[in-house]
């Protein structure tokens, strides 16, 4: 297994630049422990196992957790087949090459608090059940989608897939509450199965739903999350064109999903 500390100088042959043949994963740390470590193991491990990658061995994986000190950060891992192969066709035995970045981190903890204003994007992801849930290194659809907006008011875009379901925000997951039960989009088709998400099914009576963006014009409560930023309690969705359709007041059930993520994540609770 080919490891460098940082994601760069990688050979203009190698796979996953070219062709976003690989996958990565975005970890929470937390003086040096990631959190939700088992979630991000097994969606890797998944990963490996749809895209015929070898997975690293845990020691390789584990290597950059010992040069995190003190406080919160961001470790992102990037694999990639490697380099190889003629054209898409990919190389009968890879040799992968496991990439790794450090970074700082401060949640937005004004977030949590005040809650977030959040828009309908334009584009419509494709469907493709065989890599649904999967982090894999092809996001131009999300690329595209977070470029229809620049304001910093707005949080985050709401995306549907091809057929008009709702799937997931461009970087998060959706949870809401509706006729007091919680549900969550579905995510076999496309979509990413975020790491928080992952935890919250295991945790708590999430169901997984196939709803439209009507569904929530009725719903009494919204949140976006993911495994590093937590959960932010929405309090005004608009449409594509940033009109308003619904606004919320946070309230006791905002504040008790909150909890549950942010006790996996060790963040604390706003006041």
């Amino acid at each position: 297994m080919d490891a460098a500390r940082a994601p760069n100088g990688w050979p203009l042959d190698d796979r996953g630049p070219a062709y976003g043949d690989g996958l990565f994963e975005t970890v929470l740390l937390r003086d040096g422990e990631p959190r939700l470590w088992a979630e991000h193991l097994a969606r890797l491990a998944r990963g490996c196992r749809v895209l015929g990658i070898p997975l690293p061995t845990l020691a390789e994986l584990e290597r950059p957790l010992g040069e995190a000190g003190e406080g919160l950060a961001v470790l992102k891992l990037i694999l990639t087949r490697g380099s190889g192969g003629r054209g898409y066709l990919p190389p009968a035995e890879p040799e992968p090459r496991l990439r790794w970045q450090l970074l700082p981190f401060s949640p937005a903890a004004e977030r949590w608090e005040a809650g977030v204003r959040v828009r309908h994007c334009r584009l419509r992801l494709g469907l493709q059940p065989a890599l649904a849930g999967l982090k894999h290194l092809n996001r131009l659809e999300n690329v595209l989608a977070r470029a229809e907006w620049s304001d910093a008011d707005t949080a985050e875009g709401l995306l549907c897939d091809s057929e008009g379901c709702l799937v997931e925000a461009t970087c998060m997951n959706l949870f809401w509450r509706h006729d007091g039960r919680l549900e969550t989009p579905r995510l076999d088709r496309c979509g990413v199965a975020g790491t928080l998400r992952e935890a919250l099914l295991a945790r708590l009576p999430i169901h997984e739903v196939d709803a439209r963006p009507e569904t929530l014009g009725s719903v009494e409560a919204l949140w976006l999350g993911n495994s590093v930023q937590g959960l932010w309690p929405v309090i005004r969705l608009d449409d594509a064109r940033g009109r308003a359709l619904r606004h919320w007041t946070i309230t006791p059930d905002h504040r008790a999903l909150q909890a549950e993520a942010h006790d996996l994540l060790g963040h604390p609770l706003p006041a």
